[in-house]
């Protein structure tokens, strides 16, 4: 169990060192140009998820989100004692991602974000991110589970640019970048909108991933030539 903590604690500072520091090493490289901010920003946290799943994802699941916590354990994966040391660990773990970051990059260890992050269409943009975000890691984990990791850092590089809110989908890293008045910040004003569109979003589609498993066809009815041969 403690290692397990650990190893959520540790993937998850080094996911908001990534997501943090990409974020003011883009801005700064950029030249003022935010496309190319943002397309730094993505790349780096993509690739870092994938290579973070794979390296903890043995060892705790590798959740690193607090949404994606509770999914499990109200789908049985893991128990509540553990999944409450868990969402504690990750909550750390982004703080102390975020401080990280910021030293490397001669920042405050912390500060208050002024990055404006409102709006009905970015809370509904969290509540889509995360709901994908949620469907691919419970549906891939159950079919093809060594695809996972490409399959979320795929995911999330690709909705940092569908979505207007820039995919934030996990509460501890919405909480953890209110502590950042970097590229990468959000106003605290804006983060309890955020983190309820993301439990919203996560449990619809935990609930509808239930619904399909429970009502997914057998081989035969998905491929009835197969049956035949």
């Amino acid at each position: 169990m403690v290692r397990r903590v650990a190893s959520e604690a540790l993937g998850t500072a080094f996911l908001l060192a990534a997501v943090v520091g990409s974020g003011i090493m883009g801005d700064r490289l950029s030249g003022g140009n935010v496309a190319i901010a943002l397309l730094a920003n993505t790349v780096a946290t993509g690739a870092a998820l994938v290579a973070l799943i794979l390296t903890f994802g043995p060892i705790s699941g590798a959740h690193f989100n607090p949404v994606v916590t509770l999914a499990a354990a109200w789908q049985g994966g893991i128990s509540w004692r553990e999944a409450a040391g868990f969402v504690a660990a990750q909550s750390v773990g982004a703080f102390a991602g975020v401080s990280a970051a910021h030293a490397m990059f001669q920042e405050p260890l912390f500060s208050v974000s002024r990055h404006a992050r409102s709006g009905g269409a970015q809370m509904f943009s969290e509540f889509v991110a995360t709901f994908g975000l949620l469907l691919v890691i419970l549906n891939c984990g159950r079919v093809r589970s060594s695809a996972t990791p490409f399959a979320v850092g795929a995911y999330i590089a690709a909705a940092y640019w569908f979505t207007s809110s820039t995919s934030f989908a996990n509460p501890a890293v919405t909480l953890a970048r209110a502590a950042s008045d970097t590229f990468a910040g959000i106003r605290p004003a804006d983060a309890p909108g955020f983190i309820a569109a993301q439990f919203a979003g996560a449990a619809a589609a935990t609930a509808l991933s239930r619904w399909l498993v429970s009502y997914a066809p057998s081989k035969e009815e998905r491929c009835p030539i197969a049956s035949e041969s």
